[in-house]
């Protein structure tokens, strides 16, 4: 049995270098056979990608997130067209809107979205979306703005409805701890009914820690209890979901394994 962990912010969980790839290799004693690392900023991307260059298993995305849209960086697109040339870049991202913590105004997360969405099209490469409070303009956007690799809706936390909606555009789910909660109903209801071929599993580490470490702070070597919930609730052996949800992570990032 294998994984893929979609989406971990590896710098947040640790600074230290040394401790980055003590990480990641914990995750692959774990079966955690590849990881998305994400960064919020530019300047933390280089850093990481820098500090992982040995870990072969190890995958990146670039780009600026929504809390970082009052301080992106001086020649910050400039920066992502150098930074996809670098060694396992297999997104933009994350990108997208979040109206929870207000960062900035609207209208500025909407100019920064687009604009990456455009350079997003014009890199060939797909998105990874971030979406707090901001469904209807994010849902929006995408309608116009995805680029031809398409996009994941990462942490997922809208209803079926939604996601019916954005299952339209050539968009994948992908879903992290927080599916794992007793309360989380509208993430089960779409985890069980959505289409097998276009969902992912992610940590979201160091944040939404599956339900069976609560208490803890989440790392990707936990991404297997996210993993085996979400098989449950589908009633699918576990080793049969673990195997179709690597293969489509792979199709997704344009990983040749």
């Amino acid at each position: 049995m294998r994984f893929f962990d979609s989406h971990a912010h590896v710098g947040l969980i640790n600074e230290d270098p040394i401790e980055q790839l003590i990480i990641v290799q914990e995750a692959k004693q774990e079966q955690v056979e590849h990881i998305v690392s994400i960064c919020n900023s530019l300047h933390d991307f280089f850093q990481v990608h820098e500090n992982l260059t040995t870990a072969g298993h190890v995958y990146h995305s670039i780009g600026v997130s929504p809390s970082e849209v009052s301080h992106p960086g001086k020649d910050w697109e400039l920066k992502i067209e150098e930074g996809v040339n670098l060694s396992h870049i297999v997104a933009i991202g994350e990108i997208g809107l979040d109206y929870y913590r207000k960062f900035g105004d609207k209208d500025s997360q909407i100019e920064l979205f687009i604009k990456q969405l455009e350079l997003a099209d014009k890199l060939d490469f797909p998105v990874v979306i971030h979406n707090r409070e901001a469904g209807s303009d994010v849902l929006q956007i995408l309608m116009e703005k995805l680029p031809p690799k398409g996009g994941v809706l990462h942490c997922y936390s809208e209803d079926w409805e939604y996601a019916q909606k954005a299952l339209d555009l050539n968009l994948y789910i992908s879903f992290a701890g927080n599916v794992t909660y007793r309360n989380a109903r509208n993430l089960h209801e779409t985890a069980k009914n959505m289409p097998i071929d276009r969902l992912l599993i992610e940590s979201e580490s160091p944040f939404m820690v599956p339900s069976a470490y609560r208490g803890k702070r989440n790392k990707p070597a936990y991404l297997h209890a996210t993993v085996e919930f979400v098989a449950e609730l589908r009633e699918m052996p576990l080793e049969e979901f673990s195997e179709a949800v690597f293969q489509n992570s792979l199709t997704f990032f344009g990983i040749n394994h």
